[in-house]
């Protein structure tokens, strides 16, 4: 006489599971604080750099009439925008660095994990200068160095956090969300028959389909 293989627990499945998610999430916050920190240790490099080698307002050829290195120091935002109000972008930063660093743990897509940590690593490089570089706490001026003719001068941080919101925008125009999951016309067309009814022919919920 055979026996009835017991029952699975379901809290067992269910820790199993939890057990699986966290260790697929694993390499997208890996990626993600790899991206971050490689963007925070250029720029800060960089910036050490410059402040170290140059004097304000110097200029140096690089790649003459392409490319100089221009040490100025920005009271304003990413090329320059706002230099009155220091202390906004301060708190702006502050709040993108935080939301990036609550939201990580959903994301399951290697793509948004680099768009993301690039733009932390760049929101800390600049808040860096912003809390701790002159003229005061909370509304340090940014180093800035990189310059191209006819064009606000710029940093690292400031290419980072421009190249992760490309990014952004074009993994939305893809229509592929942070969880690794991508929405298309097509999609909804096989969920709906590609007529706009479901595949089960459309009978009202309680209706028997004899």
């Amino acid at each position: 006489m055979s026996e009835t293989p017991p029952a699975a627990d379901p809290s067992n499945e269910g820790a199993a599971a939890d057990a699986g998610q966290r260790k697929g999430s694993g390499r997208f916050i890996l990626l993600l604080a790899g991206c971050a920190a490689f963007a925070y240790a250029f720029d800060q490099l960089t910036k050490w750099w410059v402040v170290s080698t140059m004097t304000e307002g110097q200029i140096t050829p690089v790649l003459p009439p392409l490319l100089h290195w221009h040490f100025i120091r920005n009271s304003g935002a990413a090329f320059s925008i706002g230099q009155d109000h220091t202390w906004v972008f301060t708190l702006v930063m502050s709040a993108v660095a935080i939301a990036i660093l609550v939201y990580a743990r959903k994301v399951r897509s290697l793509w948004w994990s680099v768009a993301l940590g690039f733009l932390l690593g760049g929101a800390l490089g600049n808040l860096t200068d912003r809390l701790f570089r002159e003229p005061a706490f909370g509304v340090g001026h940014v180093v800035d160095f990189i310059a191209f003719p006819n064009f606000a001068i710029f940093n690292i941080a400031d290419s980072a956090v421009v190249g992760a919101v490309i990014l952004w925008c074009v993994l939305t125009f893809m229509g592929i969300g942070m969880d690794g999951t991508r929405q298309t016309a097509k999609t909804a067309d096989r969920t709906s028959g590609g007529d706009g009814k479901p595949l089960d022919g459309g009978k009202p919920a309680g209706e028997s389909g004899d």
